[in-house]
């Protein structure tokens, strides 16, 4: 029995030790290039997330406004009571009422000025709606190549030390060099990949706020082509 038992413990410690990893060895392993890489995909997605929580609340900020807000218009328009209908857009901080309130001071001169009016005041919006936003889509596109970048040099400079050693290079040194250099990819993945998600829902929403600036715009034009 006590044989047996030897016997298995000397087994155990013939076995191969269990490697564990984790991300800050990875990143610690990889050498000063890869440092580096990583550190740049750290500040791209610093600066997505920042870009993507701004622009989230501005557009909700924008889309925000009171369902009553045309029928106010209306009625302010149709009574000729064009100071009060301006003073209401004034205090409505949105572009419907940045763009009825173009298209109010307007009003007396030929509806196609009227519409150019407000169609001027409509670009003006839809830029400030994606401002910054073209930025979430660079990182989205270049995160993924600057991982990769680093993934190739840290493979060259694991070929060099095999071809420096003649050949002779541990494979465990070699494959360890190669997951570690490996991890600039996957992070830039991880980077571009939410950066794209963040940019294609700030697409939508912004979509979703040009509509409702566009229905609106309808409504206040076909306001004024009603009969007196």
């Amino acid at each position: 029995m006590l044989l047996l038992q030897e016997e298995a413990q000397e087994l155990l410690e013939t076995l191969p030790e269990e490697k564990t990893l984790s991300v800050a060895d990875l990143i610690v392993n990889g050498g000063t290039g890869s440092m580096i890489i990583i550190g740049i995909l750290f500040v791209l997605l610093f600066v997505a997330l920042y870009i993507y929580f701004e622009r989230t609340f501005a557009i909700k900020a924008a889309s925000k406004i009171d369902k009553n807000f045309m029928n106010q218009i209306r009625d302010h328009v149709s009574s000729g009571k064009l100071e009060a209908a301006k003073i209401l857009c004034a205090q409505t901080d949105s572009p419907v009422a940045r763009l009825t309130e173009k298209g109010i001071s307007r009003i007396g001169k030929p509806l196609d000025d009227i519409n150019k009016a407000i169609e001027n005041a409509g670009t003006l919006e839809v830029y400030k709606l994606e401002r910054n936003v073209s930025i979430l889509a660079t990182v989205a596109g270049a995160a993924p190549m600057i991982g990769f970048l680093g993934t190739v040099i840290g493979m060259i400079l694991a070929f060099h030390q095999m071809a420096s050693s003649g050949g002779q290079a541990e494979m465990g040194s070699l494959a360890s060099g190669i997951y570690t250099a490996m991890t600039t990819t996957v992070a830039g993945l991880v980077v571009g990949i939410i950066a794209y998600i963040g940019y294609n829902h700030l697409v939508v929403r912004t979509d979703k706020v040009v509509h409702q600036m566009e229905a609106n715009a309808v409504e206040f034009l076909d306001l004024l082509n009603e009969p007196a």
